[in-house]
């Protein structure tokens, strides 16, 4: 079955990283949603200037079309899909997709952020992600999970849970 998976959370959560390591078990094509941002959008983001939703309609609409055209062994995304209207936007084109919400504590992600230099998204930038992250519904389908304990951990933490949820 072809599962289209978006892995979430605000920069530093471990979207790529998990997401990377989730598709690679899951036999799935990975896709960073960084790389689909326009330039636009990764100039704006490198000065430290938030983008807007104008700004992000149409990467959500294309996050939402790649995992729309989505192989057999399905597709994950690493797409930060902070607010409820965003993750709305992606689910307009790929209806059945899954949203995984990576959290930590503050302390941790300013921490892998202060590892990662070069990165286009500035740590400058974790505050306001925080204050726009609107955590998913009862009605959304997906989980919350700590990312916490390293990559292996968190992708066999969501192994299990997606197992359980099929079997429901």
């Amino acid at each position: 079955m072809s599962q289209s998976i978006v892995v979430m959370g605000v920069s530093g959560a471990g979207k790529s990283s998990v997401g990377q390591a989730l598709a690679t078990q899951m036999s799935a094509r990975f896709i960073d949603g960084d790389i689909l941002h326009p330039e636009a959008n990764v100039k704006k983001m490198a000065s430290g200037v938030p983008l807007t939703d104008e700004d992000r309609w149409p990467w959500l609409h294309l996050v939402g079309t790649q995992l729309s055209s989505s192989p057999d062994n399905g597709t994950i995304v690493a797409c930060s899909a902070l607010r409820r209207s965003y993750r709305d936007a992606i689910r307009t084109a790929a209806p059945a997709t899954t949203f995984i919400l990576l959290q930590a504590d503050r302390p941790a992600l300013q921490d892998r952020l202060d590892q990662r230099p070069g990165h286009f998204m500035p740590a400058s930038l974790l505050t306001s992600q925080l204050e726009t992250l609107e955590e998913l519904q009862d009605d959304e389908s997906g989980l919350m999970i700590e990312s916490t304990g390293g990559i292996d951990t968190t992708v066999e933490r969501i192994r299990k849970l997606l197992e359980r949820a099929v079997s429901v």
